[in-house]
């Protein structure tokens, strides 16, 4: 088993038949598959819509145990005009994916651009009903980047109660110049923002938006690589999340990834081949 959680922005890739999935497979058994090579995913669609009841119990029937899935809380709740009133939609939300219990953790809070240091008593009062290791808070704010008091501020906040601040790196992304119409979408929706490689906690975030062409990746990749080696050899379990522009190279970054992560620690487990991860996928989870 792994000693770290990795996966993608998501497990619903129709562009990965014939890659990570087979060619003619139902949607229906894209997440059994996808457990089958990852241990972990976004959970990027609970940030647009509510899953329903019936949804949250197949994920349940078909992630395994060890899986993690790191819910976004929905948008309606992270944009809302004054977080300190959102504690009831968040206690729904939570109730909603009750059914899988350990397996979405920690949940992320995903904050706007416009969520400056003056709002700062509105996270004081959202986080207060959430334990040490529950939630991850991105923020976006240009602020909470500038290393003076306001960043402190916030560093000490998410630090004294054990939440995360998710680590985003998208300068890969920027570095690319390509005119490819998935590129320029991606430049024109991620932000532009320092890299922060915080640990508040035993589980560090982190998001890496890649360049699509995969070698590109590994001088940007290989601090994080030297960052998740060291947290994990001092007993730390760093989740890590790999995009790219427009996530059909995802998987293949996350393998990349991994690759070079075990020539710093050996010893580390291989992830299974794919052929490996669908036979053992349609054998055993569909």
């Amino acid at each position: 088993m792994l000693p770290y959680f990795l996966g993608c922005p998501s497990w619903s890739e129709p562009a990965w038949r014939g890659s990570l999935y087979p060619e003619g497979s139902s949607s229906t058994h894209f997440l059994a598959l996808y457990a089958g090579l990852f241990n972990a995913v976004e959970g990027n669609t609970t940030f647009y819509a509510d899953p329903s009841a019936a949804s949250v119990a197949r994920w349940a029937q078909q992630m395994p145990a060890h899986f993690r899935f790191c819910a976004k809380l929905p948008r309606r709740i992270s944009h809302a005009a004054d977080l300190r009133e959102q504690l009831d939609p968040a206690q729904a939300f939570r109730k909603l994916l009750a059914p899988l219990g350990a397996r979405v953790t920690p949940y992320w809070l995903q904050l706007p651009a416009s969520f400056g240091p003056q709002r700062l008593p509105e996270l004081i009062g959202f986080i207060e009903p959430w334990s040490a290791g529950e939630l991850a808070v991105e923020v976006r704010h240009p602020a909470f980047f500038a290393r003076d008091e306001e960043e402190r501020r916030l560093n000490r906040l998410l630090h004294e109660r054990g939440i995360e601040r998710i680590c985003l790196d998208s300068r890969a992304l920027f570095s690319c110049t390509s005119r490819d119409a998935a590129v320029l979408h991606a430049q024109a929706k991620k932000p532009r923002l320092p890299p922060r490689p915080t640990a508040f906690s035993q589980a560090p975030q982190l998001r890496f938006i890649g360049h699509p062409e995969l070698p590109a990746n590994d001088p940007f990749m290989r601090p994080w690589l030297d960052k998740v080696a060291a947290w994990i050899e001092v007993g730390r379990t760093p989740y890590v999340f790999l995009h790219t522009a427009d996530n059909r190279l995802a998987p293949q970054l996350a393998q990349r990834f991994h690759g070079q992560l075990m020539a710093r620690l050996p010893g580390l487990p291989a992830l299974p081949e794919w052929p490996e991860c669908v036979s053992q996928a349609q054998l055993g989870l569909l």
